[in-house]
């Protein structure tokens, strides 16, 4: 039983109670016949068009191409994604995909590429990609090598390697960020939208990991772009990553979140029937110790993307800070949770199969996407250090 007390915090309205009820019974009724966890590419098309088709694509488009609301609602987006965790991790994923790698468009993009890209996207159409790691340049985004070279007066060629891209190898269209050479360092990026069949694209591998998502290694090889094609203006692109993801980076950790209250929800259950020396499991004072911490790690988690989420949605820039003490807390404490419960169900918690042992390995990987848990500490102490000093001028 999903405990949705939650939903009567201030931070939400009733179209958020809304959405999140209507998208949990979906998930209940659809999701399980959806996925082939042997077959993540499959699943994910499967995953992508029933989204699209059930409207909740729409949270990750604008409503004039489609979608729900004029702008980004981050709380909405934070809904969606625990509430298709708690289901299924690649749910969550399929639906995460759509928004992260549309959302530069949305908010850099010119009217032609809104018109041409989101629609389709919000159907379930359509399957995006958000294309900025490479093998040597993962969290420091400065360090990128791949290249965007003038060819002509209308054309760029993109030539690199890009690394653990989600979606890569199924996606529709990538936005790619590249070395466009106005500035040294962060300054001299900019950001281009890439068809998965343009020449020069090359799926160079897919790559596997212990919860399988669809992942791949991209080669660019003389890959020409039209000037069109790029997102936000020549140099921008470090800025439209750094938008995206501050939008972004507070689901990941409702994602963590809906994981963490799955578990939670496992190792009741497991806890009352259990029978341990002759007795339900859950009266074992450590066992209600263990029950104690999880559910208290829940709320904190939860009340932090909340936080960042509503902090956003009232208009704030930048939530830079919250954005990223939510991931980090979120994802961290998720492990923690999970981890408690795979300990509960003993035995079983480590048997392919069982829920709980799939909650395992797809948190882990929560702790490192979009920013590594340590890179987040440094972010958070930037933050605060860059606060403290405008404070102490005044």
């Amino acid at each position: 039983m999903v405990d949705a007390s939650f939903l009567s915090w201030p931070f939400f309205e009733a179209r958020h109670r809304q959405f999140a009820e209507g998208l949990r019974d979906w998930t209940a009724r659809e999701v399980h016949s959806l996925v082939e966890h042997h077959d993540v590419d499959a699943s994910c098309r499967n995953l992508v068009r029933s989204l699209g088709e059930g409207g909740w694509l729409k949270a990750v488009v604008p409503q004039a191409y489609g979608g729900l609301s004029p702008t980004f609602d981050v709380r909405t987006l934070c809904l969606a994604r625990e509430t298709l965790a708690y289901q299924d991790g690649l749910a969550d994923f399929a639906f995460a995909m759509q928004g992260l790698g549309t959302g530069p468009i949305t908010l850099f993009g010119s009217e032609a590429l809104k018109e041409r890209y989101l629609p389709p996207v919000a159907r379930g159409e359509a399957i995006a990609a958000f294309a900025l790691s490479e093998p040597e340049a993962g969290s420091d985004v400065a360090a990128m090598s791949t290249t965007a070279t003038p060819d002509g007066p209308d054309h760029v060629r993109l030539d690199g390697v890009k690394t653990w891209i989600s979606n890569g190898g199924i996606a529709d269209h990538y936005v790619v960020f590249a070395r466009s050479g106005e500035a040294p360092g962060a300054k001299g990026l900019s950001a281009y939208v890439v068809d998965a069949q343009n020449p020069g694209l090359m799926i160079e591998n897919r790559i596997d990991v212990i919860a399988p998502h669809p992942l791949a290694t991209l080669r660019f090889e003389g890959c020409r772009v039209p000037l069109s094609q790029r997102v936000g203006g020549p140099g921008e692109g470090f800025r439209v990553a750094m938008a995206t993801l501050d939008v972004f980076r507070s689901t990941v950790g409702a994602a963590a979140l809906g994981l963490a209250r799955r578990a939670l929800d496992e190792a009741l259950q497991h806890a009352s029937s259990r029978k341990l020396f002759g007795a339900p499991l859950g009266e074992l004072q450590l066992t209600q110790a263990s029950l104690a911490d999880m559910a208290t790690g829940v709320d904190s988690a939860s009340l932090l993307v909340y936080r960042a989420a509503w902090t956003k949605d009232q208009g704030a820039e930048r939530v830079t800070r919250e954005a990223a003490m939510a991931k980090m807390h979120a994802t961290e404490e998720a492990q923690r949770v999970i981890d408690r419960a795979v300990q509960i169900f003993g035995g079983l918690g480590v048997t392919k199969g069982v829920k709980v042992e799939e909650l395992y390995r797809e948190i882990r990987a929560l702790r490192i996407y979009e920013g590594a848990t340590e890179v987040q500490k440094i972010v958070i102490a930037r933050e605060l250090l860059k606060m403290h000093a405008q404070q102490s001028k005044h």
